[in-house]
């Protein structure tokens, strides 16, 4: 009886400082940009979408918070790659994930469902791909979303 207490305890004392170690989990910035400057991100940073996004200065989160929608896309692909939101969809179509079809846009990992879409993509340079799979309409098809603390 002894026995099956501690075990439970230690079950649960895993669980706690589990739960502890996920409250606390920081944000890796290498190799992230600042969405308003292209600049290395520090640790200044505002709330977005239950998640935060970082900038390499003071001023950038004022220019950001005046016209959120200019930086959006470059704000939601650092939520992804920062691994703060996590993909359900392809930003596509909306379809099931083909984890085959992963390719990194805007230092994030992202998949598709077909190798047509994850082409289309690849096709694309610069700030079109980025926008194809993080402008606002994709990520919310993609079902890009930041689990939201308990």
């Amino acid at each position: 009886m002894k026995t099956r207490l501690f075990a439970a305890l230690g079950v649960v004392a895993l669980l706690v400082a589990t739960v502890m170690a996920e409250d606390k989990k920081e944000v890796k910035l290498d190799g992230i940009k600042c969405p308003v400057s292209g600049k290395a991100a520090t640790e200044n940073s505002v709330d977005y979408k239950h998640g935060k996004v970082y900038f390499c200065c003071e001023n950038c989160p004022k220019a950001f918070s005046k016209d959120t929608a200019k930086f959006a896309t470059k704000a939601n692909a650092q939520l992804v790659a920062t691994h703060q939101a996590k993909q359900a969809h392809c930003p596509l179509t909306g379809g099931k994930l083909n984890p085959d079809t992963a390719i990194t846009v805007g230092g994030a990992k992202v998949c598709f469902c077909c190798e047509k879409c994850q082409g289309k993509v690849k096709a694309a340079t610069g700030d079109d791909q980025i926008t194809m799979v993080f402008g606002d309409k994709a990520f919310e098809k993609a079902g890009f979303a930041v689990e939201k603390k308990k």
